[in-house]
């Protein structure tokens, strides 16, 4: 690993390794990263496709966790900051869809792979409380039919604070909704009405109780850091609400400017105050942290914190593991066998398909030859920790030599060791997206002689 990184050039060593610095929240590394294709499995030819779902369905499942994840791509409006939007809701074009998602569950129902217990659902989008509640009682109804849930199976719906209302909630809780992800971003109102959110503060303190009241159901919600108007003061008032606001959880992320959003429009063209910059988030992940360390709440990853012990992350949790994801509906994703795949993302096409009894698959990609390993270490990362001596005793001795990594962050602030674990400190927290990838690159060198660096300069995020 040493004559690795004493092979590399200047700017490529501190993208990977990072900066030598007394400030490593601040200037640990030039640019954030995102984590590169490159690290996943070869591409299989189109032609393979079918074939090979349909040979792991007639496979008899191993006894493993697995999860499901549902995608319902619609939403009533388009967030100024949101990069996966897909269609606008349309009760006609909701109810074809619907029959086709019902349609595609049930295509699989019955087969071997799928006799093994669901350990968790996850219904995602786009904004899957903009469902009808008769829609959402029938795909409801759907998985609790064609999928075979464990008892304590967590089944997670994502919602906007203005779907909170009595119909829609009775529909949900009903039909076996457990948990409730909830996109608040941010309880200040002009931070809200900016980005395109709809209700003011009130009207989320308000609609939480009302679902919290149904004790049917953990309440976990989003926050957003970054965003035009939050300034620190407004952003240490939303951490201050989650102490007494009617949750059970909530994660904390990083706001991403995405190139073509229309918030970098609105931004570029001075209608909107400029987003925080990398150094400006750092600062209010640090302060966030300082106020919640010193609350009786758990951290359970870098960015997800339980503030009651009804809060498990069951979904998150084991997607980060690796383990199986059962994929349904248009633009879903997920992994099954020893591959990835990605569903038809257009809905008309997603659709048709349906309508001609085939899985609408777009993409599918082999394993990785390293990816129990990959699993590991990116699980541990985002757990926040990263346990090298385990990793080399029980996957592959070789990976010792990431202590040379380690050594370097340890002196550059960004891990700290603690009976032999290197745990990430604040700094580490914050940036932990570029340790991920770069344990993951040399990973490949090490194991593989693979190396990736070259196509990851400039694949960068602010």
């Amino acid at each position: 690993m040493q004559a690795i990184l004493a092979a590399m050039e200047p700017e490529l060593y501190s993208l990977v390794v990072g900066c030598q610095t007394d400030q490593p929240l601040y200037e640990a590394f030039p640019a954030k990263r995102v984590l590169h294709g490159d690290i996943r499995g070869a591409m299989l030819a189109k032609g393979e496709w079918a074939s090979r779902w349909q040979s792991v369905l007639q496979q008899p499942g191993l006894k493993e966790k697995r999860s499901a994840y549902i995608h319902i791509p619609f939403c009533q409006r388009k967030c100024l900051y949101c990069g996966f939007f897909q269609n606008y809701s349309q009760l006609e074009l909701e109810n074809a869809y619907i029959d086709r998602l019902i349609a595609e569950l049930k295509m699989s129902a019955g087969s071997p792979y799928l006799a093994v217990p669901v350990n968790a659902v996850f219904i995602g989008g786009g904004t899957p409380s903009s469902l009808s509640p008769a829609n959402a009682g029938r795909l409801l109804k759907a998985i609790g039919t064609y999928l075979p849930l464990t008892n304590d199976c967590e089944l997670t719906l994502e919602s906007r604070i203005h779907d909170l209302v009595p119909a829609k909630m009775e529909s949900w809780l009903e039909n076996g909704v457990n948990r409730v992800s909830i996109g608040v971003q941010s309880f200040n109102t002009t931070v809200r009405q900016a980005v395109g959110r709809l209700d003011d503060r009130e009207a989320i303190l308000e609609r939480l109780v009302a679902l919290s009241g149904y004790n049917q159901a953990t309440v976990i919600i989003d926050l957003i850091y970054g965003l035009p108007y939050q300034t620190p003061q407004v952003w240490l008032d939303d951490i201050a609400l989650l102490k007494t606001a009617a949750v059970d959880g909530w994660d904390l992320y990083q706001l991403n400017v995405y190139e073509n959003s229309a918030l970098k429009q609105e931004t570029d063209a001075g209608r909107l105050p400029a987003a925080a910059n990398v150094q400006d988030k750092a600062e209010l992940f640090a302060a966030a942290h300082r106020v919640l360390s010193g609350w009786p709440v758990a951290q359970i990853s870098v960015c997800h914190w339980a503030k009651t012990s009804r809060e498990r992350n069951l979904y998150n949790i084991m997607a980060q593991q690796g383990h199986t994801m059962l994929p349904f509906g248009a633009g879903a994703g997920g992994k099954a066998g020893d591959f990835s795949i990605m569903l038809e993302r257009d809905i008309k096409r997603y659709m048709q398909r349906i309508d001609s009894g085939e899985k609408p698959i777009i993409m599918m990609t082999s394993s990785p030859v390293s990816a129990q390993l990959h699993d590991a270490v990116k699980n541990q990362i985002k757990l926040g920790y990263l346990d090298i001596n385990q990793l080399a005793a029980e996957l592959d001795p070789r990976i010792g030599e990431l202590e040379a990594l380690l050594s370097l962050w340890e002196k550059n602030g960004l891990v700290a060791r603690e009976s032999g674990i290197a745990r990430l400190t604040v700094a580490g927290q914050f940036w932990y997206v570029n340790l991920m990838q770069s344990v993951l690159e040399c990973i490949n060198a090490l194991l593989h002689g693979a190396w990736s660096w070259e196509m990851q300069k400039g694949v960068v995020q602010g």
